[in-house]
């Protein structure tokens, strides 16, 4: 196995000669060209992993310093059992065991394929299923039995859904904690739904690097899917976070985002 170094996404050997996902016009290939990393040669440069319980029941964990993209997985913990959000693209012995004493992993979900990191490793090692939206299946560059397609809406516990929304992906999909945030509900998102620095509104883009926005119809429909769920709380997926009242928030950015364009603001006329 090897792993991209530019997005951290895990690939069977041997790997291609460019990454896809960093060759599709949403990420990049740097200007000097592919290059390769591996799980040995990250823990040998220092590479480690960041805990950080933000919540009962949820911890953020990271990579120091950033592995390829960079995200914050999200480790969502319930009575039932444990989601691992959004896997990183390092995984160490360490994090494993402090994951392992939260009780058993059910699953293992991201966001999009930007955000596949080592999902196949970090199942292997918690024993868990690694869930697939079946849209995005083209993405993967490492198969596995541990790999499960799921598609609409996959239930992991009684208060833990997957939810699918497309936008930056078609799979692209959404994580909906129902006890989270005091029972008012955590959504976990990526970069379909972004909450942005000022921490008061929403980004969605196609692309973020390369600035592609989703068109107005995309966003009104996924915000329209997204309104049928009970949340309070967004995070996203560096740990980006809208503490409350985020479902109006996500209504107004998206009605914002749609005006903009539509072509409602012309500041030249």
């Amino acid at each position: 196995m090897v792993i991209c170094a530019t997005c951290a996404v895990e690939y069977d050997e041997p790997a291609p000669d460019v990454c896809p996902i960093c060759a599709d016009e949403r990420q990049w290939v740097p200007a000097d060209g592919q290059h390769w990393t591996s799980l040995a040669e990250l823990a040998a440069a220092g590479q480690h992993l960041t805990w950080t319980e933000t919540e009962p029941g949820l911890v953020s964990i990271a990579t120091d310093p950033r592995v390829g993209i960079g995200q914050t997985a999200q480790l969502v913990t319930t009575p039932q059992g444990s989601l691992l959000w959004d896997p990183t693209g390092y995984l160490d012995a360490e994090t494993v065991a402090r994951v392992r004493e939260r009780g058993p992993v059910l699953a293992i979900a991201a966001s999009h394929p930007h955000m596949f990191g080592v999902q196949v490793d970090w199942a292997r090692a918690l024993d868990a299923p690694v869930l697939v939206n079946e849209a995005d299946a083209q993405w993967l560059g490492r198969r596995d039995e541990r790999i499960e397609f799921w598609s609409g809406e996959r239930a992991i516990t009684d208060s833990l859904t997957l939810h699918q929304v497309g936008g930056h992906f078609v799979g692209s999909a959404v994580a909906l904690w129902a006890d989270g945030a005091d029972g008012r509900g955590v959504l976990l998102t990526g970069d379909s739904v972004f909450p942005n620095p000022d921490r008061t509104s929403i980004g969605f883009l196609r692309s973020y690097p390369n600035k592609i926005p989703l068109s107005g119809a995309v966003v009104e429909r996924l915000t329209r899917a997204l309104e049928t769920l009970t949340f309070d709380r967004l995070i996203g997926n560096f740990d980006n976070r809208i503490d409350t009242d985020a479902r109006a928030i996500l209504r107004r950015s998206a009605d914002r985002h749609i005006a903009w364009v539509r072509g409602d603001f012309d500041h030249l006329t």
